[in-house]
């Protein structure tokens, strides 16, 4: 699964943030890489992280910059070969407040990629998008399909010599400013604040996000949208095995909030496959690439949606997740 980065040059916008960090960790001690670039815009984030991760063999680089810049971007990507796309603005109460500097990082930011890319030839380029782009009821899950239209339609441009693709997945357990941080910090305070009991999620760990990330980049071929198959829990759950015996104020769904997330839409089934442990949802428009995924092609108004979703999260298998 490995061999896709060997020998090559690897940049990861965004990534001083939880899952860049997995990533790169995972690069260095299991890929022959020959060389893996940070690009972030904070250069605290960076220094922090250049003195915790050990890199002997001196494959890491550190590139301030940020995705709104593209000029900075072409001479970033020259060299380079694969990109993952991680760079986001990701909170959504913030960004319903703030909502033009959510389109100039999600959706220009992407923009700018998608543009050096090509420009640069880079070989593959993978978005990391959410369950939040289907359906999108916030600013944040609008500016994340856009980003994927983008990226999707880029390769009528890229003429095969630069692939685009996209991976979608839920909620990530145990990322920075994740819900488990919220509760935590709450507890400490003696009463947690719940939404609404009916609210459910799809979760992955870190670990499972950077696998299917690898999986996709050894599979794409262009224009795709990877789904994984992940577990559903219900928020209240969550909050009985993280706060268990405090007091639960429930207080609402917040602007923007849904009470379940879509990973595949009911509009969406038309075009997608079923593989062992992930959907592929292949573009309705011609690109001008051919894909040859050999799935089992979804039933037509086929939905993939946390509250629908047959594989439960179960609390001693959370309580397994976070102490792993």
């Amino acid at each position: 699964m490995y061999e896709v980065f060997a020998g090559k040059t690897v940049l990861i916008t965004g990534a001083t943030g939880s899952f860049g960090k997995r990533l790169i960790k995972t690069l260095l001690k299991k890929s022959e890489a020959k060389k893996i670039i940070v690009f972030s815009r904070d250069e605290l984030k960076q220094s922090v992280m250049q003195a915790a991760i050990e890199d002997p063999q001196n494959r890491l680089r550190y590139f301030l910059g940020d995705v709104r810049d593209e000029q900075r971007l072409n001479r970033a990507f020259h060299g380079v070969d694969i990109v993952v796309h991680a760079a986001a603005l990701k909170q959504v109460p913030a960004l319903e407040y703030n909502p033009f500097e959510a389109i100039k990082t999600n959706i220009m930011g992407t923009h700018n990629v998608v543009n050096a890319a090509i420009d640069q030839k880079v070989q593959k380029v993978l978005l990391l998008s959410t369950d939040k782009a289907v359906n999108p009821a916030n600013l944040y899950g609008a500016t994340k399909l856009c980003a994927e239209k983008l990226v999707v339609a880029s390769n009528s441009y890229a003429a095969g010599s630069t692939k685009l693709s996209v991976l979608r997945y839920g909620n990530v357990l145990g990322s920075r400013g994740s819900l488990l941080d919220v509760i935590k910090a709450q507890k400490e305070e003696g009463k947690v604040k719940l939404t609404d009991e009916r609210m459910t999620r799809f979760w992955i760990t870190l670990d499972q996000a950077v696998g299917f990330a690898i999986k996709s980049l050894n599979i794409m071929q262009g224009g795709e949208i990877f789904i994984p198959k992940i577990p559903s829990m219900r928020i209240k759950d969550i909050f009985d095995v993280v706060a268990p015996g405090i007091e639960v104020e429930t207080i609402g769904i917040r602007p923007g909030e849904k009470l379940h997330e879509v990973l595949l839409g009911f509009d969406e089934s038309r075009k997608a496959k079923e593989l062992d442990e992930v959907y592929v949802l292949e573009p309705e428009q011609n690109i001008g690439t051919e894909r040859e995924h050999k799935g089992i092609k979804v039933e037509e108004g086929f939905t993939y949606v946390s509250n629908l979703n047959t594989k439960w999260l179960e609390g001693n298998q959370l309580k397994d997740m976070l102490e792993n």
